[in-house]
Formats: C-alpha cells, structure tokens, sequence
C-alpha cells in the first residue's frame, strides 16, 4: 500500500504548520524526516495516521483519497497502519498481553470475546503473532513478565511489537529511539529493517541524522513550514539540491 501526502496544508489556529507538504512512501521502503523540535514532524505522522485531518490538500492509500471516504471506510484504512509514539505507554499486564492489544482491538466485539474467553483457558489465538513480534524486538524470553518492571527501552521495543504484531502495511515512527541506549536502539533499528524487509512501508520521524543515515532509504528535510528537499539518503546528506539543507545537516541553520 502506497501512502501520500499531496500539498498538505494545516494549521493550529493562526500557527501554519504545514504550507504544501508532499510525500509518499511505498511498500518496503523506509522514509526518514529530519528538522529540527517543534518543526512539525510529529505533526505530520499523525495526519498520515488519519488521527487528524488537514486543512487542505489530501492523504491517499494507493490512490484513494481517505477524507473524502465515510467515517467506516476511513477506520479501515487506519487499521491498516501502525505507530509508535516516541514515549512508550504499556498496560499494567504481561509483556505477551501488551504485544496482543493492536491484534485485539483490530477484531470484531464477537472475535474479541472469543479471544479474552480462549486466553482464559491458555489458548489465544494472538499469541503467536504476538510471540513472534516479541521475537523480532528480542523479547520473546520476556513474554510473561510484568511489563510494569521494563526498563525504559524495553518498554519502547514492547511498543514496537504491539504495532507490529497484527501485520500493518505502514508503520509510523515517531522519535523511537529518543534517550535510549545504545543497545535498545540498535535493536529497534534492526526490528525497522526486519519490517522493511517484509514489505511494511515505514516513515521515521528523527532528529538522529545517523540514524537516518543508517536505515532509511529516502529523506526528507523539514523546514519552515515544508519539505525543502526529498531525495535518496547518499544523495541528500552528500550532495543537497537546497544550501539550506546542507547547512542545517552541517549544524549552521538553527531554527
């Protein structure tokens, strides 16, 4: 599924976030945007999330305009997508419990019934998905403890399970790696390229620039209000097409 943003426009009262933002990202490539805190990076994650809506312009799967859909239609097309907020929220429950709540709530009132009544009984049908997700962050060992006792990267690889285990088209990824360790980000980052590798579209929201370095396919730039420059990842850091791009990778633009 190929998920665009085409000359979005959007605001928070007289403050323009966006002026004209445009930008795709296509089944097994990773999307990096780079700027600066407070650019409107989390901002924009949310609009391809259809958590809001823009003012103007329009977001589209594989060529549908999703605000012009019905409120039922436009839930499935969110159900298809994933995001991970930069700061894990998990459940008082187990590890396994956290990884499964995407996977439960993506089920019919009748489907989720019979899974809470077959988890009683030892026999849940999201377990699998589940496990193998944790697997994927290296937390399958860690299944049945308390996710109350994580530590703060772990706690973050669990949230990338849980968007990972029902198996979306699109992951969304905002800031994942902010204050982690060494460790627990080299992890998350090898969970991003398993991802990729099975498919998932994936847009990262980073102030990292080696991070986008390492894994993203394509960048983009965001400042003053849009995408000043969007391009493959050797091309950009080495060879901008904007002087402004260069300046803010070399540290010299500060907004």
């Amino acid at each position: 599924m190929t998920l665009e943003a085409i000359d979005v426009r959007h605001a928070y009262g007289d403050e323009t976030v966006f002026d004209g933002v445009s930008l795709s990202v296509d089944p097994g490539e990773v999307v990096a945007i780079i700027g600066p805190s407070g650019v409107g990076k989390s901002t924009l994650l949310r609009l391809l999330a259809l958590f809001d809506a823009p003012d103007g312009g329009e977001i589209t799967y594989d060529d549908t305009p999703i605000w012009q859909l019905s409120e039922k239609r436009r839930l499935e097309y969110r159900r298809r997508v994933g995001m991970v907020f930069q700061e894990a929220s998990l459940f008082d429950a187990s590890v396994r419990r956290n990884a499964e709540y995407g996977l439960r709530v993506r089920q019919s009132w009748t489907d989720r019934l019979r899974h809470e009544v077959a988890d009683l009984v030892g026999k849940s049908n999201g377990t699998g998905q589940a496990l193998e997700a944790l697997e994927t962050v290296g937390l399958r060992e860690q299944a049945t403890q308390d996710a109350a006792s994580l530590s703060g990267g772990e706690a973050q690889r669990v949230a990338f399970a849980r968007a990972l285990a029902y198996d979306p088209e699109v992951l969304l990824l905002d800031e994942p790696t902010s204050d982690l360790d060494p460790r627990n980000t080299a992890m998350i980052e090898d969970a991003v390229m398993e991802a990729r590798d099975r498919d998932i579209g994936i847009v990262i929201a980073t102030h990292d620039m080696h991070q986008a370095e390492r894994i993203a396919d394509r960048v983009g730039v965001l400042l003053g209000n849009e995408i000043i420059e969007l391009g493959a990842t050797e091309r950009v850091f080495d060879d901008p097409n904007d002087e402004r791009t260069r300046k803010f990778i070399d540290g010299e633009l500060i907004y």
